[in-house]
């Protein structure tokens, strides 16, 4: 076999393989296409997913049903004001041995698991936010100078209500940046919703089955990693993210008119992995620009700040993103050519 059959036959056997997954979620989730492709993207990439929406629409659902697909372990941390890190990541306890003897013992906390459900997390104090931080970036928490490094894979999924922002800490931008997507869950469509009455309300339950556990997530996150990514689409990524940086040398007029601040590296990184998945699901082995566009909006909307004007006029992030996105070029010499007339 060539090495170009051997690339096609695990580029099918990963869409093959990612589907049966998607269709255990779909026997409990009726619609939200994008929001489950987004979530299936980010396990499948070794990143964490912001879910954000009213109450109601399933993203805790989703969240849940997806643990009982994978054989993997599930804890759920719901966030309250009063929550303090050590509910998060566990603490020194003083404990009695055998011969009579007190010793501190560590307890591990539920973040010790390989899928977090961190359910309304903006409602926590910025204090145990930031226990998040080092479990998002590294895969380990350190407690009393010792670090124990979590269970791979590990995958954080955290929601958030966009609406009652009374008694909410909104989440700082180092822990926003540390989500590889940000998808924002809508109201289901009349014929979703229909469906959704008729299962829930006649007494059917839909069991998921588990197709996969965590050592096959790890194979497909390293197959992922080698898909080709050409060095002009990799410019395209480059100049999508620096187009996002106000006042900067690829800055569009949009950009400097409402942005305050623009995308790290990150945003980068998430598109080039994250195109890669897109790529393999459409049988290919290496990312186009349309791979790349398909996962501009849930890798950028986290990481770009509105200054006060784009505010004042009401816009949002995605708006200003969609307009950077139609307007830089897929290939750098529409660039030149679009300065030099």
């Amino acid at each position: 076999m060539s090495v170009a059959e051997s690339m096609q036959q695990q580029a099918d056997e990963f869409r093959n393989r990612y589907l049966a997954v998607k269709e255990q979620i779909q026997k409990v989730i009726v619609g939200h296409e994008d929001i489950v492709h987004g979530v299936l993207t980010c396990l499948f990439v070794g990143g964490h997913c912001l879910l954000e929406g009213v109450p109601g629409l399933g993203k805790t659902l989703l969240i849940r049903t997806l643990s009982q697909t994978l054989n993997l372990d599930f804890s759920r941390i719901q966030y309250t004001p009063d929550l303090m890190p050590a509910d998060i990541l566990g603490t020194n306890m003083v404990m009695e041995t055998p011969d009579g003897r007190r010793v501190f013992e560590f307890q591990k906390g539920p973040i010790f698991t390989q899928i977090c459900l961190a359910d309304e997390i903006n409602r926590a104090t910025p204090k145990t936010q930031s226990a998040m931080l080092e479990t998002m970036q590294e895969g380990c928490v350190t407690v009393g100078g010792h670090r124990y490094e979590l269970t791979k894979p590990f995958f954080v999924l955290a929601t958030q209500n966009p609406i009652e922002q009374e008694g909410t800490y909104p989440l700082p931008e180092a822990q926003l940046d540390r989500f590889l997507f940000k998808l924002v869950v809508g109201y289901s469509s009349a014929e979703d919703l229909g469906t959704i009455i008729e299962r829930t309300t006649r007494g059917t339950k839909f069991e998921p089955e588990q197709v996969m556990d965590g050592q096959e997530i790890l194979k497909w996150q390293q197959t992922i990693r080698e898909v080709i990514l050409a060095k002009h689409v990799q410019d395209y990524i480059v100049r999508l993210t620096l187009a996002t940086h106000p006042e900067g040398p690829l800055a569009l007029p949009i950009t400097n008119q409402y942005l305050r601040w623009g995308s790290s590296p990150r945003g980068a990184q998430t598109l080039a992995l994250t195109a890669k998945v897109r790529a393999l699901l459409d049988g290919r082995y290496n990312v186009s620009y349309e791979d790349v566009r398909r996962v501009y909006l849930p890798a950028m909307r986290h990481r770009v700040i509105l200054n006060f004007e784009a505010q004042a006029e009401g816009l949002d992030t995605d708006h200003v993103l969609l307009e950077l996105l139609e307007k830089v070029p897929e290939k750098s010499d529409d660039i030149v050519m679009a300065s030099t007339t």
